[in-house]
């Protein structure tokens, strides 16, 4: 059984966009290649053919996860979130207590993941330590660099 996976309407609307162009684009184009190579003669000794199938296999594969992860996602109304504690679409600005340096992330599901655009997955350890505290608590995070202190400084939508 899929765990319930919970996106922004934007995320999910980007991956049934993606959804929608493997299946319509990519798909066919996939086939047409194995008709080609299939006309070529001997399949036993025929690369083009072999590469096609794998490229299929994969394209395949991927629709399926799309599909399952498509199935099951719940969309979240980002009008109802909550800002006193930390959770899921909120930005959240912390503070490294060792270096002074300041980040602001916004915690999203793991298929919305994306450091460059500021957003962390809620399975880090950075947001799994933050869910659930307030503005002014101190949260101990264990990364691969060892033990690192943060404060939370401002908790926003």
């Amino acid at each position: 059984m899929s765990k319930v996976i919970y996106l922004t309407e934007e995320g999910y609307n980007k991956l049934r966009a993606e959804l929608d162009h493997f299946k319509s684009v990519e798909r066919p184009a996939i086939s047409r290649q194995i008709a080609e190579a299939r006309d070529k003669g001997d399949l036993s000794e025929n690369a083009e053919y072999d590469a096609a199938k794998e490229a299929q296999g994969l394209l395949e594969m991927r629709i399926a996860k799309l599909e399952d992860t498509v199935a099951n996602a719940r969309i979240i109304d980002e009008s109802k979130i909550d800002t006193s504690t930390v959770q899921i679409l909120n930005k959240v600005k912390i503070k490294n207590l060792k270096t002074n340096s300041t980040m602001q992330y916004t915690l999203v599901s793991e298929n919305e993941a994306n450091v460059k655009e500021g957003k962390i997955s809620t399975g880090t350890p950075i947001a799994k330590a933050l869910m659930g505290k307030k503005v002014g608590d101190l949260v101990e995070v264990q990364i691969p660099a060892g033990l690192v202190s943060f404060e939370v400084l401002e908790i926003s939508r």
